[in-house]
């Protein structure tokens, strides 16, 4: 067995420690310039009730195929268009959902962005009461060219890079839009 001074065990653990935070730092600096990217390009030139109804059909069928116990939600600023829990989810996720959505509500930015961001204290969420908002992953802003925010697109059940992840890869594949670069790279 090696045993390692204490002096050499601590200079290892701080260079560790320092390798791993720059890790994290430089990994969500990426996300974010990545989410900026899918907030620019997947923008729709309109959008209404039968916009909400393929999209939700097409998250439906993923989770479906994909067996994901998600809860899907679709609105225009406060109009319900879409909603469907699909077999496995609890309770919770709704509450999940509506908490995520009120993110995207209050700063027009995937509930994912912001979460990082608050992550990397680039944007203080003391004053939000946490039983209303949550900055995790799985709400993506509907924005509208030339309009900007207009609604919402909620998925909750998976881990929230996935709850993102799935909403983006659905909203590219409904505008036929490629996602190659601008995907977040597997965690």
């Amino acid at each position: 067995m090696l045993l390692l001074s204490r002096s050499l065990r601590c200079a290892i653990f701080v260079a560790w420690e320092a390798a791993r935070i720059f890790t994290t730092t430089v990994d969500i600096e990426e996300d974010l310039r990545r989410i900026a990217l899918q907030e620019e390009r997947l923008q729709f030139h309109r959008f209404g009730a039968s916009s909400a109804w393929d999209l939700g059909k097409r998250l439906k069928e993923i989770g479906e195929v994909r067996k994901l116990a998600i809860v899907i939600d679709i609105q225009l600023e406060t109009l319900p268009l879409f909603y469907l829990a699909l077999q496995g989810t609890t309770p919770d996720n709704p509450e999940w959902v509506r908490r995520k959505r009120n993110i995207v509500r209050r700063f027009h930015r995937s509930s994912y962005a912001i979460g990082l961001m608050a992550k990397q204290q680039k944007i203080n969420l003391d004053a939000l009461d946490p039983r209303d908002y949550a900055p995790h992953g799985g709400s993506f802003p509907i924005l509208l060219s030339g309009t900007g925010y207009v609604g919402t697109i909620t998925v909750s059940g998976l881990p929230q890079r996935e709850d993102h992840s799935l909403v983006v890869e659905t909203v590219a594949g409904y505008q036929g839009r490629d996602l190659s670069d601008i995907a977040l790279t597997l965690a």
